[in-house]
């Protein structure tokens, strides 16, 4: 008896060892401290301005090309990461939980002032596209068939800003306000449904309320490649202009895109030169 204790004892300490590891890691920390910033952090309001104080304004419409480096927080991660969403992901949860809502861009995608919400229903149709696929249905014999895939991330190229920049006099200061973001995504081409590689055509899929979004993207951390102590969040990132933008449209009398009057390297001299409008007007302002 003596001599079978010790052995029982071993057996017995080798069963909770090994319960202990089939048992998941609870309360395990990844990292030195636990990070509480962003996950609990309050959106900084936007200073209140009066039309009155209103001295100067002007709407732009920006695109960001997220395959551009500076970019790049906006893009990674493609697959969601403890602690970490891609910007299209943090919008998708947003969507699903009801805390964002879509507004259509009407039927020629166009419509960027919020006309119409969108349905749930609408929502997931826009998050998916349609395929004409060609399938054996007897011995060298096929026909076509159209099927409805899931949009996969990287179908999501850029987005798209309408914003308002406006001197503010009382406080002598410019301020930019973001009215709405859109994803743009690659859409039908103009000979059908199918997503052909080489005739493709990007649109805007829905455009979203900035001021809404801002309680969303404030509570996840956008990647800071300086200091990974301050990540900052998505609201962050786009009140501290932390993005590389060209301009699309300006407000003006034909409301007109600048595609629609220059191409290629005018259509991006012309981006320049609004950008350059602005900052020498606001310039000129301190010039007495």
């Amino acid at each position: 008896m003596k001599k079978l204790i010790p052995v029982l004892i071993v057996a017995a300490f080798m069963i909770v060892a090994n319960s202990a590891y089939a048992q998941p890691r609870r309360n395990v920390l990844d990292g030195a401290y636990v990070q509480e910033n962003n996950p609990q952090r309050r959106v900084k309001e936007w200073p209140y301005l009066r039309e009155a104080d209103v001295l100067w304004k002007k709407r732009v419409w920006e695109e960001i090309d997220l395959h551009q480096k500076m970019n790049y927080p906006l893009l990674y991660p493609l697959k969601e990461l403890k602690g970490r969403k891609s910007l299209w992901q943090v919008i998708l949860k947003g969507i699903e939980d009801g805390n964002l809502t879509a507004y259509g861009t009407g039927p020629d995608g166009t419509d960027d002032e919020f006309t119409f919400k969108l349905e749930a229903e609408q929502v997931k149709g826009s998050l998916s596209f349609t395929k004409r696929e060609k399938v054996e249905v007897a011995q060298d014999v096929y026909d076509t068939i159209t099927v409805t895939i899931q949009r996969p991330q990287d179908d999501i190229v850029g987005y798209r800003l309408k914003e308002d920049w406006i001197f503010d006099k009382q406080r002598s200061q410019r301020y930019v306000r973001i009215i709405g973001i859109a994803p743009i995504a690659v859409v039908r081409n103009s000979e059908g449904d199918e997503r052909d590689p080489d005739n493709r055509v990007y649109a805007p899929l829905f455009w979203l309320y900035y001021r809404e979004c801002r309680y969303v993207f404030a509570n996840w951390d956008s990647f800071n490649s300086v200091n990974d102590a301050f990540r900052g969040s998505y609201d962050d990132l786009f009140e501290m202009r932390r993005f590389s933008a060209h301009v699309i449209k300006e407000e003006n009398v034909y409301d007109r895109e600048i595609q629609e009057y220059a191409q290629g390297i005018d259509a991006l001299l012309e981006s320049e030169r609004v950008k350059r409008e602005i900052f020498e007007y606001e310039h000129d302002l301190w010039n007495y």
